[in-house]
């Protein structure tokens, strides 16, 4: 079994005359991250693995999220994840280690709602429902794969066990 989470970042600001790696997270994703952190502490969703793309703003996710985790895990920054499209997502999923069987990514979207929506084939129908209205900022898709290998993580192969935000814990707005 491989378990694969992908975390969008959070809540970001748009500065004037900052390039768009450069951009910040706002007050509001300041205080989502730790949340969602919690809550993959509280629910024992412990990666072996992140992968995090160089984006400040998915940097400072981190940097929030993990202070909540138990232990911290092996970390990498990926920079082919950085506006990556969902082809391109799925082939730095499939070149994980088989001694990893719990994979974290935090980026961004477009990329990431359609790498989710093209994996999940089945699973928890209400979380696949609330994930297609929106993947907001902080949201959280959890898919396992009945697989031995990160290699065999296909289209439609993995079960969508849930989809996570801030609002859906009782902490403010989706965005």
């Amino acid at each position: 079994m491989r378990r694969l989470m992908l975390l969008r970042h959070a809540k970001s600001n748009w500065p004037t005359g900052v390039a768009d790696r450069d951009r910040p997270l706002a007050p509001r994703g300041r205080e989502a991250a730790p949340v969602m952190g919690r809550y993959l502490a509280d629910e024992l969703l412990l990666p072996d693995l992140v992968l995090i793309s160089p984006a400040k703003r998915t940097v400072e996710t981190w940097e929030l999220v993990a202070p909540m985790l138990p232990e911290k895990p092996a970390t990498q920054y990926e920079p082919r994840i950085y506006e990556a499209k969902p082809g391109a997502l799925l082939y730095v999923v499939q070149e994980t280690e088989p001694s990893v069987r719990t994979l974290l990514m935090i980026g961004h979207n477009p990329g990431f709602e359609e790498l989710a929506r093209r994996l999940a084939g089945h699973g928890d129908r209400y979380a696949a429902a609330r994930m297609s209205q929106k993947y907001p900022t902080a949201g959280l898709a959890v898919i396992d794969f009945a697989i031995e290998d990160w290699r065999d993580v296909a289209e439609r192969g993995g079960r969508l066990d849930r989809f996570v935000t801030p609002a859906s814990l009782g902490e403010g707005p989706d965005e």
